[in-house]
């Protein structure tokens, strides 16, 4: 029994406690914005104008969250835009003003400083019929009232995007092993399908928990930070510093 708790306790301290330590010291040095109010907010560059984009588009993306909190979290969110539109339609879910936040940042614009990455992309008639799933699920989210919004262990802008993706089947993609959040049971069952429905979750309120599945792979959740080793394209997910493997990711 020693041997098994030694075990378990090494292994915590290797894939969680050292992961977020080094991010935590790649923080302390480096150049991250520290005055979210004076923070760079402009676009990032990773959207055509709308006037020049004619196809249908769908975007989720995921940047490191403000000050501190960037340590260990992404804030994620999504970006719509119909054929023949002019504009880009923009959704956030945040912790002030109405949580369903729409139009109310530039679409492809950097996180209060930090550039965004792309989780998921898709033009013309894929991203044609995901809109109106997507539009669907925003609608019916339970989490909308002034008060729902609880940035751990959920519901957060994480939960948000990760409902609206297991609502649309199109978007098969999975969010950052950094979203935390993601894992809140936002459909209120301890055991579910995964959201790209190629395998189970376990969790208990977002605080812990396991999921596997084909797209998502196989990912602890300890109090909010995910180790992870995905399936389809071998890699590792560590907390607080993100993948490391072959690709994209799912």
């Amino acid at each position: 029994m020693t041997r098994i708790l030694l075990g378990l306790l090494s292994g915590f301290v290797l894939f969680f406690l050292i992961p977020l330590a080094i991010s935590a010291l790649l923080y302390a040095v480096g150049d991250s914005p520290r005055n979210w109010s004076t923070a760079d907010r402009s676009s990032a560059g990773l959207l055509r104008p709308a006037n020049e984009q004619r196809d249908a588009v769908v975007r989720v993306f995921a940047a490191r969250t403000v000050r501190w909190r960037g340590i260990f979290a992404t804030h994620c969110w999504i970006v719509v835009k119909r054929a023949g539109a002019n504009a880009y339609t923009r959704y956030d879910y945040t912790a002030w003003g109405e949580p369903v936040r729409v139009n109310g940042f530039i679409a492809d614009g950097r996180w209060f400083g930090r550039a965004p990455d792309v989780v998921f992309s898709a033009d013309g008639e894929k991203a044609e019929r995901a809109i109106p799933q997507i539009e669907a699920a925003i609608e019916s989210y339970k989490f909308k009232e002034y008060g729902d919004y609880h940035a751990w262990p959920g519901p957060n802008s994480n939960t948000f995007v990760a409902a609206v993706m297991a609502a649309a089947p199109e978007l098969d993609a999975k969010l950052p092993t950094t979203a935390i959040g993601k894992d809140y049971p936002y459909g209120g069952k301890w055991l579910s399908l995964t959201p790209s429905k190629t395998g189970f979750r376990f969790t208990l309120g977002g605080y812990g928990g396991v999921t596997i599945g084909w797209l998502e792979g196989i990912e602890i959740n300890v109090l909010g930070a995910i180790v992870g080793f995905e399936l389809r394209r071998p890699a590792i997910n560590l907390p607080g510093l993100g993948r490391f493997g072959v690709g994209q990711g799912a």
